[in-house]
């Protein structure tokens, strides 16, 4: 078709098995994509696609959620500011209870594809939310894993792939952390928590209560800051993300399209010769793709070792 009237991006939803050949293809016919996580199976296949990604230039958009929430990005701003001083602690869990029972042996789609190897990949827990938890903590922090140490479970009698993990995590800089996931945690939902401690201080944000992020300060009363256009004291990166008056809740959806919102400023700027100003437009990619597949594999090649620690590398 003429260029004025073809699609510009092609949008990958499909189990995982599939994202890398369909991204491949995508890239091929000089389509922007936006790809639901993790980016591949493997991490040779990331590595793949994200060396295509750099020979033609398009933009790649990987889908962890968890970053398009104004007040995560708050938290980003807060502790790149140096308001939470050189940092030391860090958790990060995502507990869901959905797979408490084999339930891959019903007619659940979902949980069927996710329990195969062939179409999920070698990460269960790890694949599906363990891989959002690792973003969300890297996102935040600014900082990146060095070494780690897990231990993987299959709780479930004949699941074949982890339905819980455990990960202690060194991170450059100095900085330990703690990372959780589970999808035989019984009764929750989709917890998703973080708290970061620095040494002058600390903060802590979930998904339950979005709007809200809370700053610990040392010999201060907890503050709480809230979701809003009208709060002057979020900065510009929150505020370019936010739609509405504080009270007003945005959710889940609004951050999946801060990320289709961000990608399609990005894509609209490359075409007029643009360049977006930087910390803005910004969202997931190939790079943080790459990072979640060597996540993956690292955790299990962990799990399955006698050694302690072992390089994240």
């Amino acid at each position: 078709m003429p260029e004025e009237m073809r699609m510009e991006a092609v949008m990958i939803t499909t189990p995982n098995h599939l994202h890398h050949p369909q991204a491949m293809a995508a890239l091929d016919k000089g389509f922007h994509v936006i790809c639901d996580k993790p980016a591949t199976i493997s991490l040779a296949q990331a590595e793949e696609l994200e060396k295509k990604v750099g020979e033609t230039g398009l933009v790649f958009v990987l889908t962890h959620t968890y970053t398009g929430y104004p007040m995560v990005k708050e938290a980003k701003h807060l502790i790149a500011s140096g308001k939470l001083g050189t940092l030391r602690k860090l958790v990060v869990e995502y507990p869901q209870g959905w797979l408490s029972t084999p339930l891959e042996r019903s007619a659940n789609k979902q949980a069927a594809w996710r329990s195969k190897p062939e179409y999920n990949g070698p990460g269960g827990c790890l694949g599906d939310i363990g891989v959002h938890a690792e973003n969300l903590a890297e996102y935040i922090t600014g900082l990146e894993i060095e070494a780690l140490c897990a231990d993987i479970t299959s709780f479930v009698p004949g699941r074949r792939l982890d339905d819980d993990a455990s990960v202690l995590l060194r991170f450059k800089g100095g900085a330990k952390g703690i990372l959780y996931a589970s999808q035989i945690s019984a009764g929750e939902e989709n917890n998703v928590r973080i708290r970061v401690y620095g040494e002058k201080g600390g903060l802590e944000w979930e998904q339950h209560e979005p709007n809200t992020l809370l700053l610990k300060m040392l010999d201060q009363p907890v503050q709480i800051l809230r979701a809003g256009v009208n709060h002057a004291y979020l900065s510009k990166r929150t505020l370019w993300n936010l739609r509405v008056p504080g009270g007003h809740p945005e959710g889940y959806l609004e951050a999946f399209a801060n990320l289709y919102r961000n990608a399609a400023y990005d894509m609209s700027s490359r075409k007029q010769g643009e360049k977006p100003e930087p910390g803005f437009i910004e969202y997931p990619t190939i790079a943080d793709g790459v990072r979640g597949m060597r996540f993956i594999e690292k955790v299990i090649e962990s799990s399955r070792s006698e050694q302690k620690w072992l390089p994240f590398q």
